[in-house]
């Protein structure tokens, strides 16, 4: 499975969105409840992690600027 899948990240947005994830809790057994919450936990924290590096990648040339003392406004 390619790293950048956006199907994947789609169809599981959907998921979420459908109600579906939480049918699966509400109806499932103590270890499949488990298993969700623990999915959601690393995608939780996954999450994070992509916040913080769009925010690297998306401001990172403007950092360098006002480290440089170049005024970024023209």
């Amino acid at each position: 499975m390619p790293l950048l899948d956006m199907n994947y990240l789609e169809k599981l947005e959907e998921f979420l969105n459908s109600g579906d994830l939480a049918f699966e809790f509400e109806n499932g057994d103590e270890d499949k409840r488990f298993a969700i919450l623990e999915f959601l936990d690393k995608l939780m924290d996954v999450a994070e992690i992509a916040d913080a590096q769009a925010t690297k990648l998306i401001f990172k040339d403007g950092y360098l600027e006002a480290l440089s003392g170049v005024n970024a406004q023209k």
